[in-house]
């Protein structure tokens, strides 16, 4: 039986939610809400012309009124970052299940509040860090898990782009503390969250910050030196001044029998892939590569732990790991001391009162 899901949020980030709600043949779409009706309209048209079918779907102004609509089964909020908390903790107070965009939250006391919400309501949550279900991410999930490069002994990410004055001009949301939250919780998360998926749990961080921008309080470049649980090393290295344009990103993972690195736009090219011993199919790596369809597959996830026992990928806490360790970058700036996790209390907005790394 199929899942029926509300769209909440009919905005940019959203068409990647509706094409895989298509795609998905145990998925509807039979609601949407945003405060703009035509964007509402243009998205109902999107689903009606990517499913091939002609859906007669409700339209809520107001969202919590999407929430009282007793067809819908599960919510995606696909709305600004400083709206996530408050939409996720109503929808699930509501008995709904939650698809809840990146971040997950702009506090950690929001993060656990949403985490204990799901559980004690017996409510599924999940947590868009679609990147974990591309295949070749898999791939390398499955080539260190099964100790195929021996012991990991560092992960680097880099993130190199470019968010010019007339991105932050779009919307004067982006690049503030309190409702954007910053780059790396924003550009960088889905890297970080690769990382620490890759090589576990984080023990300790330090990290610094900068920000040049007087369009914005967020910053332009980010630091981080990690520690993980096992000894592993790990290394962040982000910015959005990249010039003239963005030059890509890059996540390396270096073993004692083997190194794999992606790079480009969407990590989409092989630079290095070599396990000691192993002859390496390239055919299949760069097929694995191809293949687009994350998004879709982060859905089949989602449903089948909706109507079956099968686990979620990436449910409350494992999305709480992504901001925390992102979090203590920032505390660290603040301290000029590495942080050890957990932390227990951290909110962006703290950033907000400290000038959030600007230069003197």
């Amino acid at each position: 039986m199929a899942v029926n899901f509300g769209l909440i949020g009919c905005g940019y980030i959203s068409d990647r939610h509706i094409e895989a709600l298509a795609n998905c043949p145990e998925a509807k779409l039979v609601a949407v809400s945003d405060l703009n009706k035509d964007r509402m309209n243009i998205a109902i048209k999107k689903y009606n012309t990517q499913s091939n079918k002609n859906h007669s779907l409700q339209m809520f102004e107001n969202y919590t009124d999407l929430l009282e609509y007793n067809e819908v089964d599960a919510v995606i909020i696909s709305t600004l970052s400083g709206l996530h908390a408050e939409m996720a903790k109503i929808a699930l107070i509501a008995g709904k299940h939650v698809i809840l965009e990146k971040p997950m939250t702009l506090s950690l006391k929001e993060a656990d509040e949403l985490i204990q919400l799901a559980k004690v309501n017996h409510l599924k949550l999940c947590i868009c860090h679609q990147m974990r279900f591309k295949p070749i991410m898999k791939r390398i999930k499955q080539v260190i898990d099964e100790g195929r490069i021996g012991t990991p002994y560092l992960g680097v990410v880099s993130i190199r782009i470019n968010r010019s004055p007339e991105y932050y001009q779009e919307a004067p949301w982006r690049g503030d503390w309190k409702q954007d939250g910053g780059m790396l919780l924003n550009q960088g998360i889905h890297m970080i969250d690769l990382l620490q998926w890759f090589l576990g749990d984080v023990k300790t961080v330090y990290g610094d910050i900068t920000s040049f921008s007087s369009m914005k309080e967020t910053e332009d470049i980010a630091l981080g030196i990690i520690t993980f649980k096992n000894g592993t090393k790990g290394l962040i290295e982000a910015n959005v001044v990249t010039q003239p344009n963005n030059l890509g990103y890059q996540l390396s993972i270096f073993g004692e029998k083997g190194c794999m690195s992606l790079e480009g736009p969407s990590l989409n090219k092989i630079s290095r892939w070599y396990i000691e011993g192993e002859d390496v199919d390239i055919d299949e790596l760069e097929q694995l590569l191809k293949d687009h369809n994350e998004e879709e597959y982060m859905y089949e996830n989602v449903i089948q732990s909706i109507q079956s026992s099968e686990q979620l990928l990436v449910d409350g806490n494992e999305g709480k790991k992504a901001i925390e360790t992102i979090f203590a970058v920032y505390q660290s700036y603040l301290n000029h001391l590495p942080v050890d996790l957990p932390i227990h209390s951290f909110s962006t907005a703290t950033m907000k009162s400290d000038g959030g790394g600007r230069t003197k």
